[in-house]
């Protein structure tokens, strides 16, 4: 079976099934681990595979600064969980990796693997908040963090489009370009 759509499968089945079977809040923990952990596995393999080694590189970057982002704020801004197991809920990390992984996929091999990666990557969220060990506001961050790094070390397989986010004092926007 081809990897890519080996992935697609794999992606496409995790998203169909997960709303169905994750009722209780240990479910969507569950789901939220297997999720945000599949994403970054598929975001290194299918590039590994493909022997595309700027890929692998790039899904590499992506989800260890959106890890070390995260890892940094939870250490430095002090948020109770909503299950009170700890002080370190801002942001969510499994969240953060999970969008990370997929704007990687997104930017690097195109929306059939990138929209349903991003539903799993939203799921991802939904279950940190039903297990009760993230607040929204956390996971709205990690998704920022997770998306904010993809953007920032992903390039485009195809070297004839280049995607590149920007910011000015009062605007933000994504500049795009194609060459033939």
């Amino acid at each position: 079976m081809d990897i890519r759509k080996f992935a697609t499968f794999f992606i496409g089945f995790v998203w169909a099934v997960s709303p169905a079977n994750a009722s209780s809040s240990d479910n969507w923990e569950n789901f939220s681990d297997i999720g945000a952990y599949g994403l970054t596995g598929v975001a290194l393999a299918l590039p590994a595979y493909k022997r595309d080694w700027d890929g692998f590189k790039q899904a590499g970057y992506s989800v260890a600064a959106a890890s070390g982002i995260g890892l940094l704020g939870k250490s430095l801004i002090e948020e109770e969980r909503p299950d009170l197991s700890g002080n370190d809920s801002f942001p969510s990390n499994h969240t953060g990796n999970a969008f990370a992984a997929a704007t990687t996929l997104n930017l690097r091999y195109g929306w059939e693997i990138g929209f349903p990666a991003y539903g799993i990557a939203a799921l991802v969220g939904v279950g940190r908040v039903r297990s009760e060990k993230h607040h929204w506001k956390d996971v709205l961050g990690g998704a920022a963090i997770g998306s904010l790094a993809g953007w920032v070390f992903t390039d485009a397989f195809n070297e004839n489009i280049k995607v590149v986010p920007w910011a000015g004092r009062n605007e933000a926007g994504l500049s795009v370009s194609l060459h033939w």
